[in-house]
């Protein structure tokens, strides 16, 4: 388990298709309500946010497609794995993020869900939409950079 600055920090679902279909401006950490037997499930590594988003209504956020799975030994106590959570953040974050998404093209995303000293945090991030010529300039980086480093092994190597 990686150390944070902050402690003990262990990475449970990524965002990577956010990174390929967003620009991401901002970036904030959030906690999130969760039940006893989702946070057992979200320890063991079952939880996805592929297909998540994030809305703000009646000024609080919620994370709307997070997918936690049911915990095995949870019985009755399971809850829905695709229910709407509560995310927790300051009044002041929430205004901000709301005043930016009613501009066009905004939309907020989850990046990241880690345990941070033993609590679920989420990464959310102020996103806008990329067009398709910005996805191929972005794949294009990507395989240069890839050809530089290939280059540089193959001159250290000699």
């Amino acid at each position: 388990m990686a150390k944070d600055s902050a402690g003990a920090f262990k990475l449970i679902a990524n965002n990577k298709k956010a990174y390929h279909d967003f620009f991401i401006e901002d970036k904030y950490e959030c906690g999130i309500e969760l039940f006893g037997t989702e946070i057992k499930s979200m320890r063991m590594g079952k939880c996805s946010i592929k297909e998540a988003y994030v809305r703000i209504e009646n000024g609080e956020a919620f994370i709307i497609g997070m997918n936690v799975s049911p915990y095995e030994k949870g019985n009755i106590f399971n809850k829905d794995p695709l229910r709407t959570r509560k995310l927790l953040l300051h009044r002041a974050e929430i205004n901000k993020l709301a005043g930016k998404i009613a501009e066009k093209g905004y939309t907020i995303m989850p990046l990241q869900v880690y345990l941070k000293n033993s609590r679920a945090k989420v990464e959310i991030g102020l996103a806008r939409g990329k067009k398709l010529y910005d996805k191929r300039q972005d794949i294009a980086k990507k395989d240069m950079r890839r050809e530089v480093e290939r280059e540089f092994k193959e001159k250290i190597r000699g």
